[in-house]
């Protein structure tokens, strides 16, 4: 069942690549500064390696949920939830709520979720971890902006798309 107030959000390669290390591939600062802006203010949902790869935590002005098989696992300034359904049943009545990461989580999340704001980098990364689940037919782009980091030497694109 889809659920209206699902998204993920995620920055990929072309080749799926979405972390090696418990880290980030790339950094774009463009793409920092576009996530907090879409996240604030609103309930973020990840998986615990995510949660401890920040360098911070918890992010300011947003309700973090961590998912967990750890049911004594307690994180300072979030909540856990020991399942992808206990998740969506805490975000029940919330207007828009993220799914932040990882490679697990996203692809539980993806058959739920009815938007995707996606980074797109035109290149391959090595990684050791990859969103591979993402099926274009699934999707219509509501809107993109096609972008180049000088600094990186690469292209990549903001895509927001929105479930057939």
């Amino acid at each position: 069942m889809i659920h209206q107030n699902l998204s993920l959000i995620v920055a990929m390669a072309q080749n799926g690549a979405i972390g090696k290390n418990n880290d980030l591939l790339f950094h774009l600062p463009g793409d920092l500064k576009r996530f907090k802006a879409i996240t604030s203010g609103h309930t973020i949902i990840m998986g615990r390696k995510t949660l401890l790869s920040l360098p911070k935590w918890p992010l300011p002005n947003r309700r973090h949920i961590i998912i967990t098989t750890d049911t004594t696992a307690k994180f300072e300034g979030c909540e856990t939830a020991n399942s992808i359904d206990q998740a969506i049943d805490m975000v029940q009545g919330e207007d828009e709520v993220f799914v932040i990461g990882g490679g697990t989580i996203y692809e539980q999340f993806y058959p739920f979720c009815n938007k995707i704001y996606l980074t797109k980098v035109y290149r391959d990364f090595e990684a050791d971890t990859y969103f591979t689940g993402l099926k274009e037919n699934d999707w219509v782009i509501e809107s993109s902006e096609e972008l180049f980091d000088e600094k990186n030497g690469f292209r990549y694109a903001y895509l927001n798309l929105v479930r057939k």
